[in-house]
C-alpha cells in the first residue's frame, strides 16, 4: 500500500484488494463528480464520431455495440482519473508499485445490443492459473446511471480463478457451462460519479439495450509488469502533454511520445464478440 495514503482510502483500497480477490469486481461510489462525467461523456461522443468516420476507428463487440480505443489527451478528465487516489492505490496493492497503464478507450451498447455470450477479455495467463495471482485490472467508468432496460454489464463473481481449459481461445466457455455462470451472475447498476475495477478474467457479459439511449462506459485497463496486453494497444502522447503531466503519472504510462498523434486503427478485435448471442 502506498504509505501516503489516507485512512479512508486505505480502507477502500483494502476492500476493494480483498474483493477482486473473492468475486473479482469491486467498485466506489461517488468517486467522481457528476460535472466531471459530463465533460466525459462530451469527449466520448466526440470520439465515437470521430472514430466511426474511419476505417478501423470503432470495432464491433456484437450486435449494436462498438468499442473505440483513444489516445490518452482525447480525454480532459484523463490525469484526474489514472491520478485518483483509490484508482493508484488499487494498482499497487493488487499489481505493484510499477503497474503500467496500458489501455484508455470506451465501449458503447446502443439501443438494440443484444446479449453476448459469456467471456473474458484474454486467456489466462500462468501467474494466475498457477499463482492465483491477478496481473491486470479493467476500471469502468460510467457516463450514464444504469437502469435494467440499458442492458447492464452482469458478472460472474469468482471465475476469474477458473483455469478456462475447455474456453474456445481461452476466452469463450462452452454453452454447457452457462448454466453455472447464471446461476450466480450479478448484474451491475453503477451511477454517475462511480467507478469499477475488475479481473479482465473475471467471466462476463452485455445485456440487451431495450432503452432509447447508449450507455458509454469508460475503460483503463492497467498491467503488472511483464503481462503483455500493451502489445494490443497503441497509445501515444504528444510532447508537450507528456512533459506537462505530473511525475508519478508518467511513470505508469506505457505509451508512445510523439511530436504529432494520428488516429489509432484498432489491434484488438474480439472475433466471437462480433455476432453476438442474438
Amino acid at each position: 500500500m502506498p504509505t501516503s495514503m489516507s485512512s479512508a482510502v486505505h480502507d477502500d483500497v483494502e476492500r476493494a484488494r480483498r474483493e477482486l480477490h473473492d468475486a473479482g469486481i469491486s467498485a466506489l461510489r461517488g468517486a467522481f463528480t457528476p460535472e466531471w462525467v459530463a465533460q466525459l461523456r462530451e469527449d466520448v461522443d466526440t470520439a465515437f464520431e470521430e472514430a466511426r468516420s474511419r476505417e478501423g476507428g470503432a470495432v464491433g463487440r456484437g450486435p449494436q455495440r462498438w468499442y473505440v480505443e483513444l489516445h490518452p489527451q482525447a480525454l480532459r478528465g484523463f490525469v484526474e482519473l489514472v491520478d485518483h487516489p483509490w484508482v493508484r492505490g488499487v494498482c499497487e496493492a493488487v499489481l505493484g508499485p510499477d503497474y503500467q497503464v496500458v489501455e484508455i478507450g470506451f465501449d458503447t451498447p446502443f439501443p438494440g445490443a443484444e446479449h453476448q455470450p459469456w467471456h473474458r477479455d484474454f486467456p489466462s495467463p500462468r501467474e494466475t492459473r498457477e499463482e492465483r495471482r491477478l496481473t491486470s485490472l479493467a476500471f469502468n467508468i460510467t457516463t450514464v446511471s444504469t437502469t435494467d432496460e440499458m442492458g447492464p454489464f452482469e458478472i460472474a463473481p469468482g471465475t476469474q480463478w477458473d483455469p478456462g481449459d475447455d474456453f474456445d481461445h481461452g476466452m469463450f466457455p462452452p454453452r454447457s457451462r452457462y448454466p453455472d455462470f447464471e446461476a450466480v451472475a450479478e448484474r451491475k447498476y453503477p451511477k454517475v460519479g462511480d467507478i469499477s475495477v475488475r479481473s479482465a478474467l473475471t467471466v462476463h457479459r452485455g445485456t440487451p439495450n431495450r432503452s432509447d439511449v447508449a450507455r458509454p462506459v469508460v475503460v483503463l485497463g492497467v498491467d503488472a509488469p511483464g503481462a503483455g496486453n500493451h502489445e494490443h494497444h497503441d497509445p501515444a502522447v504528444t510532447r508537450d502533454y507528456w512533459d506537462a503531466l505530473p511525475e508519478r503519472v508518467r511513470r505508469h504510462l506505457c505509451v508512445a511520445v510523439v511530436d504529432e498523434l494520428t488516429p489509432i486503427t484498432q489491434k484488438h478485435t474480439i472475433e466471437g464478440l462480433v455476432m453476438g448471442e442474438g
